[in-house]
């Protein structure tokens, strides 16, 4: 579903990737962990289409990427990849249906349709009564579920997470991995990467970066009980 093959990037001097290959299946669910400035949110950057790699290959879906235009990359993003961010960046001045809303618009569907989408989707992480209501106005756990309905408002194949609960607090935390693993259930691809073991442990598999390389890849076996489990400690 993604793979990224010797992957390059570099700021000025200063090599932020050190060629990364990586494959991720379909269904497939990779936790990318390691130190701040490591290069884990510039490899998803790159295998989202946010930023073009400096040397390599970005392939989404068996179609290469990283060569595309900024519209052709703007309609991947747009079909393909939902993104959700620690800072979570909604829009202030939009409401909760109004930002989950914001992506379908983009992608030219009807207003209607878009706002029935919006509204199933936080009737689905269980937001449906806190719809019209602003950001300011919703906690932080509540916004990072507002998020991650907006990154599934134009069902993408794949959903790339970056620190999804890292401003959380534990109980959001479950809220929001119970939600990913939902997804999961039903066969979406998923890259998340954070500095929290716990949440690295519900994966399939855990990559371990330092200066922009991978340094270790550990594969999972455990089915859903299991990540249910894992989850469930989360909250003691």
């Amino acid at each position: 579903m993604l793979r990224g093959h010797d992957l390059h990037m570099t700021y000025g001097l200063v090599p932020a990737l050190a060629g990364v290959d990586l494959e991720v299946a379909p269904g497939e669910t990779v936790a990318v962990m390691g130190p701040s400035g490591c290069g884990k949110s510039t490899l998803l950057h790159l295998l989202g289409g946010l930023q073009r790699p400096t040397a390599g290959e970005v392939w989404a879906n068996g179609r290469r990427v990283d060569g595309l235009s900024e519209r052709a990359l703007a309609k991947l993003r747009q079909s393909t990849i939902g993104f959700v961010f620690q800072a979570f960046h909604l829009v202030d001045e939009l409401t909760a249906v109004e930002n989950v809303e914001l992506p379908a618009l983009l992608a030219g569907q009807p207003p209607a349709g878009a706002r029935r989408r919006a509204g199933e989707l936080l009737e689905r992480v269980g937001l449906a009564d806190l719809a019209g209501r602003l950001p300011a106005a919703l906690s932080g756990g509540e916004r990072q579920r507002v998020a991650v309905a907006r990154a599934l408002s134009n069902a993408p194949l794949v959903v790339l997470a970056d620190e999804p609960t890292g401003n959380l607090d534990s109980a959001a935390t479950v809220d929001v991995l119970r939600l990913l693993e939902s997804l999961r259930s039903e066969g979406q691809t998923q890259v998340i990467v954070t500095h929290d073991a716990r949440v690295a442990a519900t994966a399939d598999r855990l990559i371990s970066m330092r200066d922009g390389v991978f340094v270790e890849e550990t594969r999972l076996t455990h089915g859903t009980g299991v990540r249910l489990s894992r989850l469930a400690g989360l909250e003691s």
